[in-house]
Formats: C-alpha cells, sequence, structure tokens
C-alpha cells in the first residue's frame, strides 16, 4: 500500500508505450492507490488500465477536478483530499503529461500544502519542459503563456509584451494554441513579429511524428508547415 499523501501522476502526451515515458517506479506507486482527483475519468481508468491489467478500475474513487470545477466550493474540494486524513494515498492525473503544471490539479496542491500533507511529484514528460530543452532558446529565464487572447486587439498587445519581455530581458516565451488555429497562429507571428525573431515548434511530443523545429520568423514565413489539430508548443526567443 502507497504511504499516505498526494502523488502527482504523469501520464504519457501522445498514444507511445508507458515503458517509454514512465519510470517502473510509477506503476508500483499506482498499485498502491485507490483514491484519484482527475482530470476525466474515462481518461484517467484507461491510463490506470494501460499501467497494469489487473487493477480492479472498479474499486477505486474517482472525484473530478477541471475546468468545469466550481473553485469557490472549497469545501468539496478540500474532501477529495480527506482520505489522506485516514492515512491513505491520494493520487493526481491529469489528462496529458504531468498534473499541476498548467493543470487545475495546481488547486488541490495549494490545499494539501496548507494542511501540511505529503506532496510527491513523480518523474514524467512535461511538453513545456522537453520543448524548451529542444529549443536552443534560453533555459534560465523562460515563461510559460498558456492561451494567447483570441480578441485581436488583446492578441497584439500580448505579443508586444512578449517581445519587449525577449528583448529587455532575454526571457523565453512559451505558449500554446486550440490545435485547430496553430497553422494561422504560424502565419500571424510571421507576419506581425520582428523576421529575425525565433520561433521554437514543438508538436507531438514522445509520439512516433514528434517534429520540434527552431527557424527565425522570416524562415517561417517562407516554409511549407501543417500543424492542425496537432497538440503542439510555441517558443519566441530573440
Amino acid at each position: 500500500m502507497t504511504e499516505a499523501g498526494l502523488y502527482l501522476i504523469p501520464c504519457q502526451l501522445s498514444d507511445v508505450p508507458l515503458d517509454k515515458v514512465l519510470p517502473a517506479y510509477n506503476i508500483e506507486v499506482v498499485r498502491g492507490i485507490k483514491h484519484f482527483v482527475v482530470e476525466s475519468v474515462r481518461s484517467a481508468r484507461r491510463f490506470l488500465k494501460k499501467c497494469d491489467r489487473s487493477i480492479d478500475i472498479d474499486s477505486l474513487t474517482f472525484n473530478e477536478l477541471n475546468e468545469h470545477t466550481d473553485l469557490k466550493d472549497t469545501a468539496a474540494i478540500e474532501a477529495f483530499l480527506d482520505p489522506i486524513g485516514r492515512g491513505e494515498a491520494v493520487g493526481v492525473i491529469s489528462d496529458a503529461g504531468c498534473p499541476a503544471v498548467a493543470d487545475p490539479g495546481a488547486d488541490l496542491v495549494a490545499i494539501a500544502q496548507r494542511r501540511g500533507y505529503k506532496v510527491v511529484p513523480l518523474v514524467g514528460p512535461s511538453s513545456i519542459l522537453m520543448s524548451l530543452m529542444a529549443s536552443g532558446f534560453n533555459g534560465q529565464r523562460f515563461a510559460f503563456e498558456g492561451y494567447l487572447p483570441v480578441d485581436g486587439q488583446a492578441r497584439q498587445a500580448r505579443l508586444k509584451e512578449m517581445t519587449r519581455r525577449i528583448e529587455r530581458e532575454h526571457q523565453t516565451q512559451i505558449f500554446i494554441e486550440a490545435p485547430y488555429r496553430n497553422n494561422q497562429l504560424i502565419a500571424d507571428l510571421a507576419t506581425h513579429l520582428p523576421s529575425r525573431m525565433r520561433l521554437c515548434v514543438a508538436s507531438d511530443i514522445t509520439g512516433e511524428n514528434q517534429s520540434i523545429i527552431t527557424r527565425t520568423l522570416g524562415e517561417w514565413k517562407q516554409s511549407q508547415y501543417d500543424y492542425h489539430k496537432i497538440p503542439t508548443i510555441f517558443l519566441l526567443y530573440q
């Protein structure tokens, strides 16, 4: 049985064998957990079956914590951690990658820290860090911006602020887009930002079609590409 505490359990970013991206220790920990807080019950059940087909899924407890959760209902969210007070373990699983990084699981971790519970992050793939590693950009100073604004004026204001941070603070800017707008985003960046600025496009990370390419925006403007509906991370630097 896994020791009491909150365990942050990464899952794969793409449909690859688990042993390619997760250590065996994670599977050992998962086997000893009966209570889970997940972004999607369906995805979590599928992931746990990949971990070990002998796991009795129906004997487990699942609570969802996602963009539809009312974060103002703190009592309900805090109740997700009640098993820890009884000496049991609770696992957190997001739909992809590492829990609590650009993920609603962070709110649960904050509660666990306030209560003084042990919090255990397990090793696993992070698309943000893996794309930064392979970009050739500044890994000492960087910021993850999440999604850029959809509104045109707000979007341009954000891009100007990001450009300022790159030029004055030498800070790598990392962000994402809805996958069906990936190609349009690259075109917009190549149109509105200095052509000498470099853009790294990291798609299908850890997957069979993984592609991580860094070019100047001037070069991207002249290139042929198609990232439509492919999970992708974007990074900007000078």
